[in-house]
């Protein structure tokens, strides 16, 4: 089992800055890759940025450019750097942690945490 818990989020300007982290416990050696989604009001899950334990990166379209992602060489913590922050970027973001289990894999999530984008 892995335990997530999110923290960084808040009210930001336009334009302005937010970090998020995201801190595993557990059995984190299982860990094999991690990632940010976020979900706003009335619209889906999506995932916003993804890392693997090599380091290998995935960003949706929207935040390219913006938002980096990253991890600690243990793979315990991992962060959400926001950049030029927009309205639309509002929403509930959700720390995850993806590892293997049999001929699948296993999602952990984190249980969130708010960004509001707003002047």
């Amino acid at each position: 089992q892995v335990q997530l818990v999110e923290s960084g989020g808040g009210l930001a300007q336009p334009g302005g800055s937010l970090r998020l982290t995201c801190a595993a416990s557990g059995s984190i050696f299982s860990i094999n890759a991690m990632g940010w989604y976020r979900q706003a009001p009335g619209k889906e899950r999506e995932l916003v940025a993804a890392i693997t334990r090599g380091g290998s990166t995935n960003y949706a379209d929207s935040v390219k450019g913006r938002f980096t992602i990253s991890r600690d060489n243990a793979v315990s913590t991992w962060y959400l750097q926001m950049n030029s922050l927009k309205p639309e970027d509002s929403a509930a973001y959700y720390c995850n942690a993806r590892a293997p289990r049999g001929n699948g894999v296993v999602d952990y999530w984190g249980k969130g945490t708010l960004v509001a984008v707003s002047s």
